[in-house]
């Protein structure tokens, strides 16, 4: 009987005394093939064994589930901004279907208006392009290759912002990798996620988008940005340069912190109130500047060093043709001395191997140890104070966009600070460890 169940079909259930009545939901790719979960009137989804129950459907299709096609449609508004809102997918861009219990993507310009209507005010155009669903640990080098390229097509026709949508947890990659790609900004662009669904009361999403627009309208830098909330509350969002930001909790809206850095702006709410924060910034370039190299390498690894670590690692990364490996490293960047000579046998195979630190905040110095100061003899690169995943990023866009130079020239290019990447000076007072207080 489950067999002739569709989704959206009214079922009723008849289970020894119990009857249940509701609209079957999709089940999850883990349930089991006798359960059918329904959504009951009273707004409930339960799921039901139903291998010894008696199912009749009472009503076809009373809801619709098949995937809509990805949208792209435009609005107008009373400002004077052009700007496009890309959404590459995450929760920031789900909602939640009482109808029916699923959740679906909610980006249509309508829709999109209807959560923030402040883009007519801000947008003489607003284009709403629905560019992919994917969860963003779902997204690869191919992937940024592709978004930078499309993202350097709309900043090319004449936009004055793009607001891409993007899951939270790989944000800091994507922001990168698009820092990296799009040279000579004469824009800003800026990533926004959201840690609660727009369903949701608590939803940081809208606040979130809104800063966005006085980002576009007010900020002289030409930069990727990560806009987030600054504290659990509603009064600030901060925009973090995109090479110097992390997810630092897993669930808080303020999740995302400037590490070593400080933000470059801050929008108070209400009022959308724009606060130059970093003066250290990029100015934006003139259009005719702009210039997209958006081609990523696959053949870069990031790994984490830890006590007992099999030396070994390296060299299976090295015999399998990776270019480049990020090493996150303890304290000023180190690593057990037995994985030297893997590091050597690297150097000597033309792999860069670059070494970071795990404690997130400072710096690498390994000039300070004997550990350390036998890894710079082996080949091993210093990475200043750039995060692991932007190092992971910054070597994969070298190779990708500069191939067949040799290590010495990768070696350069890397220590070249493209777009504050790295700082040089360090101090508690200006790069605090854990405060949203700017």
């Amino acid at each position: 009987m489950t067999s002739r169940i569709n989704v959206g079909d009214r079922i009723r259930i008849k289970k020894g005394p119990l009857v249940y009545e509701g609209v079957v939901l999709p089940k999850s790719e883990f349930s089991s093939d006798k359960v059918v979960v329904i959504k009951l009137d009273n707004g409930y989804n339960i799921g039901v064994d139903v291998s010894d129950a008696e199912v009749e459907v009472v009503g076809e299709r009373v809801a619709r589930f098949q995937e809509p096609g990805l949208s792209h449609s435009v609005v107008r508004g009373n400002g004077n901004l052009k700007l496009t809102f890309l959404s590459t997918g995450g929760t920031i861009v789900s909602k939640v279907d009482y109808e029916t219990g699923a959740v679906r993507p909610a980006i249509t310009a309508t829709e999109l208006l209807e959560a923030v209507p402040e883009f007519t005010d801000y947008a003489s155009e607003l284009a709403v392009i629905e560019y992919s669903r994917l969860f963003s640990e779902d997204l690869t080098p191919a992937y940024w290759a592709d978004l930078g390229s499309e993202v350097g097509k709309l900043i090319e026709s004449g936009v004055d912002g793009v607001l891409i949508a993007h899951g939270t947890d790989t944000m800091t990659y994507t922001a990168s990798a698009l820092a990296f790609a799009l040279r000579n900004l004469p824009v800003p662009v800026a990533l926004v996620g959201s840690q609660r669904s727009s369903d949701r009361p608590s939803s940081d999403s809208a606040l979130n988008m809104r800063a966005s627009l006085a980002i576009f309208k007010e900020a002289p830098f030409g930069e990727v940005v990560v806009c987030m909330h600054g504290t659990i509350s509603d009064n600030y969002v901060l925009a973090h340069r995109g090479v110097k930001v992390r997810k630092m909790h897993s669930s808080r809206r303020d999740a995302f912190q400037s590490i070593n850095d400080v933000p470059l702006a801050r929008v108070d709410f209400p009022g959308m109130r724009f606060k130059l924060l970093n003066k250290r910034f990029i100015a934006r370039s003139k259009k005719e500047d702009f210039q997209v190299m958006s081609k990523f390498s696959d053949r870069v690894a990031l790994l984490k060093f830890y006590p007992g670590m099999e030396c070994g690692i390296i060299d299976f990364f090295v015999d399998r043709g990776y270019k480049a490996l990020v090493i996150e490293g303890t304290g000023l960047g180190h690593v057990r001395n037995a994985c030297v000579d893997s590091v050597t046998r690297a150097t000597e195979e033309e792999v860069l191997i670059v070494v970071t630190t795990q404690t997130i905040f400072g710096r690498v110095n390994m000039n300070v140890y004997s550990t350390g100061r036998r890894l710079l003899k082996a080949g091993a690169v210093p990475g200043h104070d750039i995060l692991s995943e932007v190092a992971y990023v910054k070597l994969s866009w070298m190779l990708g966009n500069y191939p067949g130079l040799n290590r010495e020239e990768y070696v350069r290019l890397f220590h070249e600070n493209l777009v504050y990447e790295y700082n040089s000076v360090h101090k508690d007072a200006l790069f605090p460890v854990w405060t949203h207080e700017y």
